[in-house]
């Protein structure tokens, strides 16, 4: 898994609570403000090691304690990233967010996977760009 994504309504205390949970590290990403999105540096996540992690305002209401499956969201690597989207919205899957470019990441989207899961997809910029 390339990357994940950790929603929460108040991002601010949340990036307290994993700043000295695993003593990481954010950082505002570029594009990402009208989520407030921040990307995860820490020990074994970051741009340059293999995994990368985000943190974000919440879509919508927090999920009752004890309630099913409360998790994040998981974005995988795809060779691209409009083909796969084509393909996930043609084969039972719905529309979450469409492809999008975002500036020094690559191309990424996110589909509803027909299951209550939202699964995303992402083309990373090549290394020579």
């Amino acid at each position: 898994m390339p990357h994940f994504e950790i929603h929460a309504a108040d991002v601010e205390a949340a990036k307290g609570f994993y700043a000295g949970l695993f003593g990481w590290q954010f950082s505002a990403m570029p594009g990402g403000e009208e989520v407030n999105y921040h990307l995860v540096e820490g020990r074994d996540i970051g741009m340059s090691k293999g995994v990368t992690g985000g943190l974000m305002t919440r879509m919508g209401p927090v999920p009752a304690p004890g309630s099913p499956v409360r998790g994040g969201t998981m974005t995988f690597n795809v060779a691209d990233c409009d083909a796969s989207y084509a393909w996930a919205l043609a084969n039972g899957g719905a529309e979450a967010l469409p492809p999008t470019d975002y500036p020094g990441i690559g191309r990424c989207a996110y589909v509803e996977d027909g299951q209550g899961n939202i699964v995303g997809m992402i083309t990373p910029l090549s290394e020579d760009k």
